[in-house]
């Protein structure tokens, strides 16, 4: 008889509740094979409580690499030829499967931060401790977190209204007004009330909360 498992903590647990004794090492063709707390999938590492810290390592890593190459060359490049550069090697990191960080750990959420703002100053060629908030404006470039809430937006709204893909839109419910309220008639979406921190994280609840906090004018 198959059984289904899910990964939770140290444990696995059943489709009915039993908890089964955790696995360290699978046996095949005679050889051992030790088992792995995180898994790679399409650039992105899953980690057993889905906490995204390996992701983010490997996406700091990633941005000080190619901020210490454009550094080092700096001095050759125009301002517009190392943004663009920038934009290439770095921001395309930090935008890349973003939205999966929306309500993750805040300590993740500034190691982020840190790697836009260095690669920031290393652009403008400024001081390391030149305020990085104002050369993001100055280049016209959202924080992390911004960053991260703008996908998600265009997401649910690319969802809700093509219907595609249907994995998505299949979460995203309109919100039915049972009184007339200046509220009822915008386009708002239902928002579900998880019983768990975690549970916030899910799309069927990041989705709806972020737009629904969108100004009613865009």
């Amino acid at each position: 008889m198959t059984r289904c498992f899910r990964c939770f903590s140290s444990t696995f647990v059943d489709v009915k509740g039993h908890v089964a004794p955790h696995i360290d090492s699978v046996q095949a063709a005679g050889a051992s094979l030790s088992t792995s707390t995180t898994l790679k999938s399409l650039g992105v590492v899953l980690d057993q409580r889905l906490t995204f810290h390996d992701h983010v390592t490997n996406v700091v890593k990633s941005c000080n690499y190619h901020t210490r190459a454009i550094r080092h060359t700096r001095h050759l490049l125009t301002q517009s030829v190392a943004q663009t550069l920038a934009c290439s090697f770095i921001n395309s990191r930090l935008d890349y499967c973003n939205s999966l960080l929306l309500g993750t750990l805040a300590i993740s959420l500034n190691r982020l931060q840190r790697a836009q703002d260095i690669a920031a100053r290393v652009v403008m060629d400024a001081h390391h401790r030149t305020d990085a908030k104002q050369l993001l404006r100055q280049l016209h470039w959202l924080p992390v977190r911004q960053r991260i809430l703008f996908k998600m937006a265009v997401l649910t709204r690319k969802a809700h209204t093509t219907g595609t893909p249907t994995y998505l839109s299949q979460h995203l419910h309109q919100r039915t007004a049972t009184y007339s309220t200046r509220s009822s008639s915008l386009p708002l979406l239902t928002v579900p009330n998880p019983s768990t921190v975690f549970a916030r994280r899910a799309f069927n609840y990041t989705a709806p909360t972020t737009w629904n906090s969108l100004p009613a004018d865009i």
